[in-house]
């Protein structure tokens, strides 16, 4: 078999071309950095580790490896902590909302937490491969989605397509500058050879005219498409600037342009059938450490070791360890007994986490795909949805999943303090501004809002500049027993690599410790 023929073939199975690329050498393996710890035995050393989310559960199967004894305490009845994927049957209740319960088709899902993994996220990467969890690609940037801005300019609730704007405004752009150019009317300092090429370069980024104007062109769109015999194509004409300022499709709302972001440019990808199934990938794993349904309400350094007292149905009990890892994220950390120093206590209760929620809206039909040709993507708009995501997997089948709204901040809360019912309404309401479809084709849904999840109380830690050089600090060290670890303890904030990597530093600092009882490690405190 060729390997053309190899590569299409496995594309068809699901998982992608992605891992047969591997299997054939045609990519190199994720190149993460080596995990290369001094040898050393953890025998009679028990780690206690807070939560069972990938940072939790990666810093335990790297200690097992090592000989360590560890015991996962986990609240939830269910592991992966924000890396959580919403199928059929996923219930789950929140602070202020009773238990909800997904009936969604089987097969279909959407990821309530993290949905993408990109390319440049190499320790991620290389945890799905050595847990032998499958890769998709998937399609963060798609120019065949929208712009909704709810206003009263003359491009104001209508649907406009994100490649008219891009390409509008690199156009009109390019014209500007390419005249001040010309014109010296900028101190470039440039010779007058340099100064053409980079009119050149405008004239290409911008699809100018010889006369460095900007006109229409196929970059944009067409009203009629190009087709068979005379059918040339319609083009359609640029929208005029002052209608994309006074549209407010200018506004922070749309400057997130994805392929500009270091974090979201392509490729990107997704772990096949759902992210959780790399949390369920490293669930295996330790399973024999796992302890769900463990609710812990304190931790208490000792003068050798550590004592957790948690509760499950059976009642109350404490667990004593050499050593704990806490991943518990800040605020829900922050109602947990301890007698962590000051700097320790400051960091836990004042870092915040960002508000935001999503909700997944299933269709009887996959109308964005055979309507109107969205294949992945995002749609921006300026109201309460912030973004509806497109699904990149199981194109042109029958029925999917839409992330009916994905926003932050203050609508975030705004739409977090809604029931249920009421956010599918504004899902709903919202959404067919945009896609019309959505009354006739909507089926079920199911809401998450982050910080109303009980284990989870947020999104994602933010940091300031400020707070990077003291709370922050105070969480990268040692409170005596207990180290830190989850993405508030890194700068990859928001993203699983975070956690992956926060896992991979508190495993080679606690072996470190245990290998060398010599080495006297500081604290952070004396309480």
């Amino acid at each position: 078999m060729s390997r053309r023929s190899f590569l299409a073939r496995s594309a068809a199975l699901g998982a992608g071309a992605y891992p047969a690329m591997l299997a054939l050498n045609l990519l190199p393996a994720a190149p993460a950095h080596a995990f290369d710890l001094q040898p050393g035995s953890g025998q009679g050393k028990h780690i206690i580790i807070l939560g069972a989310g990938l940072a939790g559960m990666t810093a335990a199967y790297e200690l097992t490896k090592l000989g360590y004894r560890c015991t996962i305490l986990e609240a939830r009845t269910r592991t992966g902590g924000r890396c959580w994927s919403i199928r059929n049957g996923t219930a789950a209740a929140e602070t202020t909302n009773a238990a909800q319960t997904a009936h969604f088709d089987n097969g279909l899902y959407f990821n309530a937490g993290p949905s993408r993994i990109p390319h440049h996220h190499q320790l991620t990467m290389h945890y799905c491969k050595e847990l032998g969890v499958p890769l998709e690609v998937y399609n963060n940037v798609n120019e065949n989605t929208y712009y909704y801005a709810e206003g009263k300019g003359p491009l104001s609730n209508k649907k406009v397509r994100a490649r008219e704007v891009h390409n509008d405004m690199r156009g009109y752009m390019s014209e500007l500058l390419a005249k001040a150019v010309d014109q010296h009317q900028v101190n470039t300092g440039l010779t007058t050879e340099d100064a053409d090429k980079v009119l050149e370069y405008l004239r290409a980024e911008g699809g100018l005219d010889i006369d460095k104007l900007y006109k229409a062109s196929a970059r944009r769109g067409y009203l009629e498409a190009p087709g068979a015999g005379e059918k040339a194509g319609k083009l359609a004409n640029p929208h005029k600037l002052v209608d994309i300022i006074s549209s407010g499709l200018l506004d922070p709302d749309f400057y997130n342009v994805a392929e500009y972001s270091y974090e979201l440019q392509m490729t990107m990808f997704q772990a096949a059938g759902g992210m959780d199934q790399i949390a369920k990938a490293l669930e295996k794993r330790v399973a024999a450490s796992l302890q769900l349904g463990a609710e812990v309400t304190a931790i208490q350094n000792q003068p050798e070791g550590v004592k957790v007292i948690y509760k499950d149905q059976k009642g109350t009990h404490e667990l004593l360890g050499d050593l704990c890892i806490c991943t518990l994220p800040l605020p829900v950390l922050s109602n947990v007994n301890h007698n962590f120093s000051a700097d320790v206590s400051r960091a836990i209760d004042f870092v915040p986490y960002i508000q935001t929620g999503k909700i997944g809206l299933q269709f009887k039909r996959r109308f964005w795909e055979e309507d109107e040709q969205i294949f992945g993507g995002i749609t921006h708009t300026n109201n309460e949805l912030t973004q509806i995501f497109y699904p990149s997997y199981d194109y042109l089948s029958k029925k999917g999943i839409l992330l009916g709204y994905y926003n932050f901040n203050e609508k975030a809360k705004k739409v977090g303090d809604l029931t249920y019912a009421e956010r599918q309404q504004l899902a709903l309401q919202k959404g067919a501004l945009i896609h019309p479809q959505y009354p006739t084709e909507f089926e079920q849904a199911f809401s998450v809002s982050w910080q109303k999840q009980p284990y989870s109380l947020g999104g994602w830690a933010l940091y300031g500049a400020d707070d990077r050089k003291t709370h922050y600090r105070a969480l990268l060290k040692p409170d005596k027993n207990v180290y830190f670890a989850g993405e508030h303890t890194t700068y990859l904030t928001a993203w699983m690599a975070g956690a992956f990597e926060s896992a991979r530093s508190v495993t080679a600092a606690v072996h470190s410790r245990l290998s060398d009882q010599h080495t006297i490690y500081p604290t952070t405190g004396t309480n």
